[in-house]
Protein backbone atom coordinates (compact mmCIF):
# COMPACT_ATOMS: atom_id res chain seq x y z
CA UNK A 1 0.00 0.00 0.00
CA UNK A 2 1.37 3.36 -0.72
CA UNK A 3 2.06 5.45 2.83
CA UNK A 4 0.45 8.94 1.02
CA UNK A 5 1.17 10.82 4.13
CA UNK A 6 5.31 9.94 4.11
CA UNK A 7 5.47 11.36 -0.14
CA UNK A 8 3.18 14.09 1.11
CA UNK A 9 6.37 15.01 3.76
CA UNK A 10 8.80 14.44 1.29
CA UNK A 11 7.40 16.92 -1.10
CA UNK A 12 7.29 19.68 1.32
CA UNK A 13 11.03 18.85 2.40
CA UNK A 14 12.18 18.19 -0.96
CA UNK A 15 10.67 20.25 -3.66
CA UNK A 16 8.90 23.06 -1.34
CA UNK A 17 11.28 23.78 1.53
CA UNK A 18 14.59 24.10 -0.69
CA UNK A 19 12.75 26.22 -3.13
CA UNK A 20 12.65 29.58 -0.97
CA UNK A 21 8.41 28.64 0.42
CA UNK A 22 9.38 30.23 4.27
CA UNK A 23 5.86 31.14 4.65
CA UNK A 24 4.72 28.59 7.44
CA UNK A 25 1.11 28.79 6.64
CA UNK A 26 1.87 27.25 2.99
CA UNK A 27 3.98 24.81 4.26
CA UNK A 28 1.50 23.15 6.32
CA UNK A 29 -1.23 23.51 4.13
CA UNK A 30 0.57 21.41 1.79
CA UNK A 31 1.45 19.46 4.23
CA UNK A 32 -2.57 18.82 5.05
CA UNK A 33 -4.11 18.83 1.92
CA UNK A 34 -4.01 14.95 0.07
CA UNK A 35 -3.10 15.82 -3.42
CA UNK A 36 -3.69 12.22 -4.12
CA UNK A 37 -7.74 13.02 -3.58
CA UNK A 38 -7.24 15.49 -6.50
CA UNK A 39 -5.68 13.20 -9.00
CA UNK A 40 -7.78 10.83 -11.41
CA UNK A 41 -7.22 7.58 -9.81
CA UNK A 42 -4.50 6.12 -12.36
CA UNK A 43 -2.46 9.20 -11.38
CA UNK A 44 -2.87 9.09 -7.93
CA UNK A 45 0.94 7.36 -7.02
CA UNK A 46 2.28 9.65 -8.78
CA UNK A 47 0.99 12.81 -7.13
CA UNK A 48 3.68 13.38 -5.23
CA UNK A 49 6.06 13.91 -7.90
CA UNK A 50 7.94 16.90 -9.00
CA UNK A 51 6.26 17.59 -12.12
CA UNK A 52 3.00 18.45 -13.64
CA UNK A 53 -0.03 15.79 -13.01
CA UNK A 54 -2.02 15.32 -15.89
CA UNK A 55 -5.71 15.35 -15.81
CA UNK A 56 -8.59 14.29 -17.92
CA UNK A 57 -8.22 14.01 -21.60
CA UNK A 58 -10.07 17.17 -23.00
CA UNK A 59 -8.16 18.97 -26.23
CA UNK A 60 -6.70 21.46 -24.33
CA UNK A 61 -4.63 20.06 -21.56
CA UNK A 62 -5.13 20.91 -17.67
CA UNK A 63 -2.75 19.75 -14.80
CA UNK A 64 -2.45 19.55 -11.21
CA UNK A 65 0.42 22.42 -11.62
CA UNK A 66 4.15 21.22 -10.66
CA UNK A 67 4.27 21.24 -6.00
CA UNK A 68 6.94 23.96 -6.41
CA UNK A 69 5.79 26.31 -9.09
CA UNK A 70 2.38 26.48 -6.66
CA UNK A 71 3.91 26.91 -3.42
CA UNK A 72 6.40 29.77 -5.30
CA UNK A 73 3.55 31.80 -6.56
CA UNK A 74 1.57 31.73 -2.94
CA UNK A 75 4.58 32.96 -1.17
CA UNK A 76 4.68 35.67 -3.40
CA UNK A 77 0.81 36.49 -3.01
CA UNK A 78 1.92 37.26 0.43
CA UNK A 79 -2.18 35.78 1.75
CA UNK A 80 -3.82 37.00 4.90
CA UNK A 81 -6.66 35.36 6.47
CA UNK A 82 -9.05 37.89 5.49
CA UNK A 83 -7.92 38.11 2.11
CA UNK A 84 -10.66 37.33 -0.84
CA UNK A 85 -8.88 34.84 -3.39
CA UNK A 86 -10.13 34.06 -6.88
CA UNK A 87 -8.33 31.23 -8.85
CA UNK A 88 -8.63 31.01 -12.28
CA UNK A 89 -8.48 27.18 -13.87
CA UNK A 90 -9.26 25.37 -10.20
CA UNK A 91 -9.04 21.99 -12.24
CA UNK A 92 -10.17 19.41 -9.80
CA UNK A 93 -9.67 21.74 -7.04
CA UNK A 94 -6.28 21.01 -5.23
CA UNK A 95 -5.22 24.56 -5.88
CA UNK A 96 -8.47 25.90 -4.09
CA UNK A 97 -7.83 23.43 -0.95
CA UNK A 98 -4.69 24.88 -0.51
CA UNK A 99 -5.51 28.09 -0.40
CA UNK A 100 -8.67 27.37 1.78
CA UNK A 101 -6.20 27.21 4.39
CA UNK A 102 -4.37 30.59 3.77
CA UNK A 103 -7.18 32.94 2.50
CA UNK A 104 -10.45 34.27 4.57
CA UNK A 105 -12.89 32.99 1.44
CA UNK A 106 -12.02 31.31 -2.15
CA UNK A 107 -13.73 31.45 -5.47
CA UNK A 108 -12.75 28.80 -7.69
CA UNK A 109 -13.09 29.31 -11.51
CA UNK A 110 -13.67 26.31 -13.51
CA UNK A 111 -14.78 26.00 -17.11
CA UNK A 112 -14.50 22.21 -17.75
CA UNK A 113 -18.28 20.81 -16.65
CA UNK A 114 -15.96 17.27 -15.41
CA UNK A 115 -13.08 18.82 -13.54
CA UNK A 116 -15.30 21.51 -12.22
CA UNK A 117 -17.77 18.37 -10.89
CA UNK A 118 -14.61 17.08 -9.36
CA UNK A 119 -13.79 20.04 -7.52
CA UNK A 120 -17.03 20.25 -5.58
CA UNK A 121 -16.62 16.93 -4.47
CA UNK A 122 -13.81 17.10 -3.56
CA UNK A 123 -13.93 20.73 -1.98
CA UNK A 124 -17.67 20.21 -0.68
CA UNK A 125 -16.50 20.14 2.90
CA UNK A 126 -14.67 23.70 3.03
CA UNK A 127 -17.02 26.22 4.10
CA UNK A 128 -14.70 28.82 2.48
CA UNK A 129 -14.39 28.21 -1.11
CA UNK A 130 -17.03 28.34 -3.81
CA UNK A 131 -16.59 26.62 -7.16
CA UNK A 132 -17.81 28.16 -10.13
CA UNK A 133 -18.10 26.95 -13.69
CA UNK A 134 -17.89 29.60 -15.95
CA UNK A 135 -15.50 30.38 -18.93
CA UNK A 136 -12.03 31.11 -17.46
CA UNK A 137 -11.16 34.38 -19.30
CA UNK A 138 -14.31 36.28 -18.11
CA UNK A 139 -13.27 35.54 -14.07
CA UNK A 140 -16.01 36.39 -11.62
CA UNK A 141 -16.68 39.58 -12.16
CA UNK A 142 -19.73 39.69 -10.00
CA UNK A 143 -18.03 38.51 -6.76
CA UNK A 144 -14.95 40.69 -6.93
CA UNK A 145 -12.68 42.91 -6.34
CA UNK A 146 -10.18 40.03 -5.36
CA UNK A 147 -6.82 40.63 -2.89
CA UNK A 148 -5.16 37.35 -4.84
CA UNK A 149 -5.86 36.43 -8.24
CA UNK A 150 -3.67 33.10 -8.58
CA UNK A 151 -3.66 31.38 -12.24
CA UNK A 152 -3.82 27.84 -12.05
CA UNK A 153 -1.98 27.62 -15.43
CA UNK A 154 -0.31 29.57 -18.35
CA UNK A 155 -1.34 32.36 -20.10
CA UNK A 156 0.26 33.89 -23.76
CA UNK A 157 -0.70 37.26 -22.88
CA UNK A 158 -1.67 39.48 -19.53
CA UNK A 159 -5.52 38.78 -18.42
CA UNK A 160 -6.61 42.51 -18.61
CA UNK A 161 -10.04 41.72 -18.46
CA UNK A 162 -9.08 39.57 -15.50
CA UNK A 163 -6.78 42.14 -13.99
CA UNK A 164 -9.72 44.57 -13.60
CA UNK A 165 -11.34 42.37 -11.10
CA UNK A 166 -8.29 43.05 -8.41
CA UNK A 167 -9.10 45.07 -5.00
CA UNK A 168 -6.77 47.84 -4.54
CA UNK A 169 -3.80 46.64 -3.02
CA UNK A 170 -4.69 42.99 -4.61
CA UNK A 171 -1.83 40.57 -6.23
CA UNK A 172 -2.26 38.71 -9.35
CA UNK A 173 0.26 35.69 -9.59
CA UNK A 174 0.58 33.79 -12.96
CA UNK A 175 3.07 32.23 -15.25
CA UNK A 176 3.04 34.14 -18.77
CA UNK A 177 4.58 32.84 -22.22
CA UNK A 178 5.17 29.27 -23.33
CA UNK A 179 8.12 27.10 -23.24
CA UNK A 180 11.70 28.40 -22.19
CA UNK A 181 10.38 31.92 -22.85
CA UNK A 182 7.81 31.82 -20.13
CA UNK A 183 8.45 33.41 -16.49
CA UNK A 184 5.91 33.57 -13.38
CA UNK A 185 4.84 36.79 -12.22
CA UNK A 186 3.44 38.94 -9.89
CA UNK A 187 1.05 41.51 -10.80
CA UNK A 188 0.22 44.61 -8.21
CA UNK A 189 -2.77 47.25 -8.29
CA UNK A 190 -2.26 50.43 -6.85
CA UNK A 191 -3.68 54.20 -7.05
CA UNK A 192 -1.79 54.49 -10.01
CA UNK A 193 -3.07 51.46 -11.99
CA UNK A 194 -1.20 47.90 -12.48
CA UNK A 195 2.28 47.03 -12.37
CA UNK A 196 4.22 43.96 -12.94
CA UNK A 197 7.66 42.13 -11.96
CA UNK A 198 9.02 38.90 -12.95
CA UNK A 199 9.44 36.72 -9.93
CA UNK A 200 11.58 33.32 -11.82
CA UNK A 201 11.39 30.80 -14.64
CA UNK A 202 8.59 28.43 -15.03
CA UNK A 203 6.60 26.55 -17.75
CA UNK A 204 2.98 25.40 -17.45
CA UNK A 205 0.46 24.48 -19.83
CA UNK A 206 -1.79 27.33 -21.61
CA UNK A 207 -5.54 27.66 -19.94
CA UNK A 208 -7.99 27.28 -22.48
CA UNK A 209 -9.38 31.09 -23.45
CA UNK A 210 -5.77 32.44 -22.80
CA UNK A 211 -4.22 31.23 -25.92
CA UNK A 212 -2.50 33.53 -28.82
CA UNK A 213 -5.18 34.53 -30.97
CA UNK A 214 -4.73 32.86 -34.71
CA UNK A 215 -2.92 34.10 -37.45
CA UNK A 216 -4.57 33.63 -40.54
CA UNK A 217 -2.46 31.94 -43.83
CA UNK A 218 -2.80 34.17 -46.81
Amino acid sequence: MIDFPELRTKMVDGQVRPNDVTDLRIIDAMGDVAREDFAPDGQKPLAYLDRDLPLGDGRTPRVLIQPMILARLLQHAGIGPADKALEIGSASGYGAAVLSRLAGSVVALEEDAALAAVARRQLAGLANVAVVEAPLAGGVPNAAPFDVILFNGAVAVFPEAIAGQLAKGGRLLLVEGEGNAARAKLYTRSEAGVSGRVLFNASLPLLPGFRPAEAFAF
